[in-house]
């Protein structure tokens, strides 16, 4: 029976088990953020004594990162696994590579969402503490097209390349304590710095080549994607690779002004 949610193709792909399970990942995904906001804020003053000196501007950035940080490697590690480690996107197997989903892919979008959710209610109730329009923007694209996927159960191996790109997340997370803990001079800020950029080099920008490689070379399957997602994984990933190549000019410049002063210092 064919059906749809608003523009989106849900044919043959959603039912009642499936939205629970949709439904109880989103609301995990939100739970998820509070519980770590929350830990974050009990466990940083025993971690890092200036934690209470702090004020409550950023304090709420410091736990709001613990929680994106969290986020991150779940969604990283879920993605790996299901693009490298299982047989989800075999080539061998006949069934179109763009239709295939399972249990646990719709889970790693569910909790993603819900995590997007709150990061996005966050950013706009305490606009702009923590963070410009340019995070509105991102947050934005990243939910639309996860919902998608997520209620259309196509392109998935698209959203999963996407997320995970998060890896480089708590590098950059990391990079924003260390400064607010004035160790901009210290050895692990010069390490993370140098794996922030590798990380964003490969993550952000190499991927998102084999991403539009990925595409051209399935492109007759990519065709067999409802309109609107069609034209969203056309339309979507560009956006995002000028944001990260954006970002990506600005942690080279952070780097090269970081090791330069390092080696002034010696």
């Amino acid at each position: 029976m064919e059906a749809s949610i608003g523009l989106i193709d849900t044919a043959g792909h959603a039912s009642g088990s499936k939205e629970l399970l949709w439904s109880a990942s989103i609301f995990a995904g939100i739970i998820m953020c509070k519980t770590v906001y929350e830990l974050t804020g009990v466990v940083s003053p025993i971690l890092f004594k200036g934690y209470s000196k702090l004020d409550n501007k950023v304090k709420l950035e410091w736990n709001n990162r613990g929680f994106s940080t969290v986020h991150a490697i779940i969604v990283a590690a879920g993605s790996l696994y299901l693009l490298l480690a299982s047989n989800l996107f075999d080539e061998s197997d006949d069934e179109l590579i763009v239709n295939r989903t399972s249990t646990l892919s719709d889970t790693i979008l569910g909790v993603s969402i819900g995590y997007f959710l709150t990061d996005l209610a966050m950013i706009i109730y305490n606009f702009p503490a923590l963070g410009g329009m340019e995070y509105v923007l991102h947050h934005g694209l990243s939910m639309y097209s996860i919902i998608q996927s997520l209620l259309s159960g196509q392109a998935l191996i698209y959203i999963l390349m996407v997320l995970f790109s998060e890896s480089t997340t708590p590098f950059v997370n990391l990079r924003w304590y260390l400064d607010v803990a004035s160790q901009k001079s210290s050895k692990l800020y010069i390490f993370n710095g140098v794996a922030l950029f590798l990380g964003w080099l490969v993550a952000r920008i190499l991927l998102f080549v084999y991403y539009f490689y990925h595409m051209f070379i399935h492109f007759d399957q990519v065709k067999e994607v409802y309109p609107l997602g069609f034209y969203s994984l056309l339309a979507v990933p560009p956006v995002l690779t000028l944001m990260n190549l954006f970002w990506f000019w600005k942690i080279a410049r952070g780097l090269v002004k970081t090791l330069k002063k390092a080696r002034h210092n010696e």
